[in-house]
């Protein structure tokens, strides 16, 4: 992870090709807060589809993608602790 301020957390995942940009997201959003912002700062072009996807497929939201140059930026809202439809023990 590259930083964390203000219930945000910045995840470095540029040179990775997907799906590990998504994996790794993943796993980063577990340390996440409910209601806290993971930014994914991605070069796999592949992400404008697979990082959207995981988002919807998660339950959580997509506040905002951007592109420059060569870099993706993702904002994902965390909205629970558990996917949706899982019950915690």
């Amino acid at each position: 992870m590259t930083g964390v301020s203000n219930n945000e957390t910045v995840l470095d995942l540029r040179g990775l090709l997907c799906p590990i940009p998504v994996l790794r997201a993943k796993t980063a959003l577990r340390a996440v807060p409910v209601g806290g912002t993971l930014v994914l700062e991605c070069t796999d072009p592949l992400t404008v589809i697979d990082i959207p996807h995981f988002v919807n497929q998660t339950g959580h939201a997509l506040d905002g993608q951007d592109q420059s140059g060569g870099l993706y930026v993702f904002r994902i809202v965390k909205r629970h602790d558990t996917a949706p439809g899982t019950a915690s023990p």
